[in-house]
């Protein structure tokens, strides 16, 4: 199962870490080799780049966000997309 999660980025043991949204595989730790790199995220200076496509792509497929990552993802309106896109397929 294929998890739309957080990879800390930056120095070891430093504050003002920044995250890369990531799609990786559940087993696999916080650290480790992900499928792809979806985003961006810094908490400090609220940032944030998300790949719309490459994100809808995993959605599609059964990725499961995270509950950190379900809400950067709800703020930026990923899922109201991912609903109307849904919508015009089945239409």
């Amino acid at each position: 199962m294929v998890k739309l999660r957080l990879k800390r980025c930056g120095r070891k043991q430093r504050a003002t870490a920044v995250y890369r949204i990531v799609a990786i595989d559940v087993r696999s730790r916080r650290e480790g080799r992900d499928l792809r790199k979806v985003g961006f995220y810094d908490p400090i200076n609220n940032q944030t780049y998300l790949n719309i496509p490459a994100i809808l792509y995993f959605l599609e497929k059964g990725a499961q966000p995270t509950g950190t990552v379900y809400d950067i993802l709800k703020k930026a309106g990923v899922f109201t997309e991912f609903r109307r896109l849904n919508q015009t397929q089945i239409n």
